[in-house]
């Protein structure tokens, strides 16, 4: 992974925003978050809750942790709605639009979720992202190690898909295997 703090990859962990406090997801969401920042990386979620704070949180256990590597988009105005492991907030007051801006990351990792994982998994895949999702219930799973579409998004890499994990290790093994070779950035709808 690259070594400067300002080119740091940002890489989104997208899941569902309500869990109970005993769901493994939980759990792998907080590895993954401090996984990633022991690889180098930024991580960047919508800033609320469940996934997203367990992420978050786990960001902040890294021993590599510093201010700045956990990034909230959330869809609301109020930046006070962010959860407390939020380091940079932006409140976009997007709504549901800002799923975009979260799949536009250097890649998204996903971790179960419903409709909004969903949206940004399948926007994720139309802006040539590299997308890695964990094999547990709901769309991280049922999408792991399938293609979203038929569309050649990389003509090089025959392998393009949505690249399934077991774990967190897997999974963050999997974005610093594949980041360098996912580069492209979407232009304009064709």
């Amino acid at each position: 992974m690259r070594d400067n703090q300002s080119t740091k990859p940002i890489v989104a962990v997208v899941g569902d925003a309500r869990l109970p406090p005993e769901d493994a997801c939980l759990g792998l969401a907080r590895d993954c978050g401090r996984l990633l920042v022991d690889a180098g990386c930024r991580v960047l979620t919508g800033g609320l809750g469940g996934v997203m704070e367990a992420a978050s949180q786990g960001a902040h256990l890294s021993s590599s942790y510093a201010p700045g590597a956990v990034l909230g988009v959330l869809p609301g105005h109020d930046p006070a709605d962010a959860n407390e492991f939020v380091d940079i907030v932006l409140a976009t007051g997007l709504d549901v639009a800002r799923n975009c801006v979260v799949a536009n990351s250097d890649a998204v990792l996903a971790i179960g979720g419903g409709a909004g994982t969903l949206s940004e998994i399948a926007m994720a895949w139309q802006l040539h992202r590299l997308i890695v999702a964990l094999r547990v219930p709901g769309w991280s799973g049922e999408l792991a190690d399938r293609r979203v579409d038929g569309r050649v998004r990389y003509p090089g890499i025959e392998e393009d898909r949505v690249f399934g994990a077991a774990d967190a290790a897997e999974a963050v093994s999997l974005v610093q295997k594949w980041l360098p070779r996912y580069t492209r950035r979407h232009r304009r709808v064709r």
